[in-house]
Formats: C-alpha cells, structure tokens, sequence
C-alpha cells in the first residue's frame, strides 16, 4: 500500500488531469504565440514549426515503449524544478525575454513528464527531447557575438572570389561595394541561421534513417558547420551578381529570399550526399578487411 499518495501521478483523478491540461495551455499557448508570430515568420526561425511537428511525431511513434516504461516520478525531486521553471516562466513573460520563456516553458514540461511518466521514460526519449531544444530561439546577445566574426568572413571570401574574376568589387567591413551600388551583409547572410537549421534537420535525418552510433553522427555533424558558410559565400557572391547584372531592386526583392531558400536546399542535399558517400566508403572498406 502507498504511503504517500500523492507520490504517485499516475492515480490522479481525470479532474486533476484537466487542471493540470488547463494550467499547461494557459502556459503554452501565449509562448507559442509569442514564438510564432515573431520567430517562426523569420529566416532565423524558420526551422521552427518543422522541429515541433516533427518532434512530437518522434514521441508518438514510440508510445507503446513509453507506456510500458512509465514509473511516475518523485514529488520531492521535481518540486524544486517545477517552482524554479515557473519562476523563471513569470519573470521572463513579464520582462519579454522570449529565450528564457520558451526554455523555462520546456523545462516545466520535462518535470511535469517526470512526474507522471518517470526519469526510465525521458531516457528512452532523450533524443526528441534533445531535438526540440532547437525551438527555444537564440539569445540576441549570442546571435550579436557568433554573426560578426562570421559576417566579417562570408564577406571577406565573396570578395576575393569575386575580385579573382575580374569583377570590382570593394569591402569595407561587411559592406561591399559593386558598381554605384552597396551590399551590406546582414546576420541571414552569416550562416548562423542556415547552421541552426541545418543541424537540426541533418540531426533529424540521422537518427530516423541510421540511429548510428553516436561517433558517426558527430563525425557527420562536423560537416555542418561548413557546408552552411560555403552555402552563404555563395548566397552573398549570387546576390552581387544580381545586383551588378540587374540591379539592386532585383537583388532586394523575391530573389533575395529565392537565394536564401535555394542555398539551403543546396546545403541540406550536401550532408545527404556526404552520409551516402560515406556510407558507400565505409562499406568497401569493411570488405576489403
């Protein structure tokens, strides 16, 4: 016989499941709005609704394990969690720090799941939990440190590949100068936002197609960080060409975005080619051994 009865979740009645429904979406919901309308409509955040949907399918398609899984977890360990997230929660919504919201938000949701399903549960899914880490979006402080160097470089090589082919072009930071016209080169043009969704998605690829050892998937995580500044130099270089052949409204207009997405793609086709070409060297190599 329990000597606690409130230690255990799982025996809550369905009225105490509907308050605590109603407390999460009384949560949720503005953070998701919030989220939505001024993340998820930009380039820095447009990798947003893909990771949720997708995460959450991650979840849904191993419930069978979770429900032969669950040991509800303890009160007296989650309390102190519960009470710091909520903290954090109010202090940030009232202060409009969006970062610290949604990740507070997350971590009341991974306590109260530890409450009802237990600690063996969160383990068994540690890797969609790990995946919609990536809809908490990026500090603007962080965002500010990481895309200067980073801008600084993209310009830097678009001008030397470009100036190698004759064409006058002239840097001045990240601001480059083409015919009577200058580009300068904004945080979308950096890398920091194509990095940020090339992970996630290149993580959501490994682990569905290979659910490889841990080794291979950091090896093949390596290639990320490249392949998304290859793709932006060639993004910046496009976008000079553009302008200096048609045009700064031209550049300015649908094919700044259609560059944007087209770079991408090109990027996220990269990482698919790299696993397949890997996959193949490393097949041969084991039979030839």
């Amino acid at each position: 016989m329990a000597s606690n009865s409130i230690a255990a979740p799982a025996e809550v009645s369905r009225a105490g499941l509907a308050f605590l429904m109603i407390g999460i979406l009384s949560l949720g919901l503005p953070t998701i709005y919030s989220i939505a309308t001024q993340i998820w409509t930009t380039e820095a955040g447009i990798h947003g609704p893909i990771v949720l949907a997708t995460g959450l399918w991650l979840i849904a398609r191993r419930r069978n394990e979770i429900k032969a899984s669950i040991v509800p977890g303890q009160w007296a360990l989650a309390t102190p969690f519960l009470l710091v997230f909520l903290m954090l929660y109010t202090a940030a919504r009232a202060f409009d720090f969006l970062s610290i919201e949604v990740g507070a938000f997350f971590g009341v949701l991974i306590t109260i799941a530890y409450l009802y399903v237990g600690g063996r549960v969160l383990k068994l899914l540690w890797f969609p939990i790990f995946y919609l880490l990536f809809i908490i979006p990026m500090p603007g402080w962080f965002v500010d440190q990481v895309t200067a160097p980073l801008k600084s470089f993209v310009s830097w090589s678009a001008e030397t590949i470009l100036a190698h082919f004759d064409y006058q072009i002239v840097r001045q930071g990240v601001t480059l100068f083409i015919d009577q016209y200058q580009l300068l080169v904004k945080d979308a043009c950096a890398g920091l936002n194509s990095l940020f969704s090339l992970t996630a998605i290149s993580l959501f690829y490994i682990y569905l197609l290979h659910n490889m050892s841990w080794r291979y998937s950091l090896f093949l995580m390596l290639w990320v960080v490249p392949m998304a500044i290859v793709a932006n130099i060639v993004r910046v270089i496009i976008l000079v060409l553009i302008t200096h052949y048609f045009g700064e409204e031209a550049a300015q207009g649908f094919l700044h975005s259609s560059a944007g997405l087209l770079m991408f793609t090109v990027a996220l086709l990269g990482i698919f080619l790299l696993d397949h070409l890997f996959i193949i060297l490393k097949t041969k190599f084991l039979a030839k051994a």
